[in-house]
């Protein structure tokens, strides 16, 4: 007799990895390569690096499940017309901002002069050692990423405002059902 093994449906994965997101992007706001050195040098870095590797993942993970099937969730109805539109494009540059993110990281480690391993153990990319290319590429990895935060936080705004607003109960759609009776 065969058992199957019944796996969650997209939209609870994708809620979770939702949720996962929100404390590593918090994370490399405020830790970055240079905070971190400085806080516990290499050992430090390495569990950045870890942090960093988890980060890539599921944006390359959310990216794909995009890719394949779209977004999961559709405009609410009581949404006016102007906020379906920018309830799609908001949520398509998320998913396209942390690829992008994602992209650029390969970049810096493509552009090297040494290798780069994502947590301590994987490979990047093998360093071609370009070194102007790095600078330009660093600094267009980092303004993405904060040009990402800010889209996280218009993101967070508006499903705030759908939720008090228009009592859509946008909010309790991708909450946890522990935090449902404070929404």
């Amino acid at each position: 007799m065969t058992r199957h093994i019944r796996l969650p449906q997209r939209r609870t994965v994708l809620k979770a990895v939702h949720w996962l997101m929100l404390p590593l992007v918090i994370w490399f706001l405020f830790m970055t390569p240079e905070v971190v050195l400085r806080i516990g040098g290499e050992t430090f870095f390495h569990i950045h690096s870890n942090v960093a590797l988890v980060f890539v993942t599921l944006s390359l993970w959310w990216t794909a499940s995009y890719l394949r099937r779209g977004l999961a969730g559709r405009p609410g109805p009581k949404l006016p017309p102007w906020a379906r539109q920018f309830h799609q494009v908001l949520h398509k540059v998320l998913i396209y901002g942390l690829f992008g993110v994602a992209i650029t990281g390969f970049l810096l480690g493509l552009t090297s002069s040494t290798l780069m391993r994502a947590g301590g153990f994987l490979p990047i990319a093998p360093p071609l050692g370009l070194h102007r290319a790095n600078e330009i590429v660093g600094r267009i990895h980092i303004v993405e990423f904060y040009i990402l935060a800010c889209i996280v936080v218009i993101h967070a705004g508006f499903h705030i405002w759908r939720h008090l607003r228009l009592r859509d109960n946008a909010l309790r759609i991708m909450a946890p059902r522990v935090l449902h009776r404070w929404l």
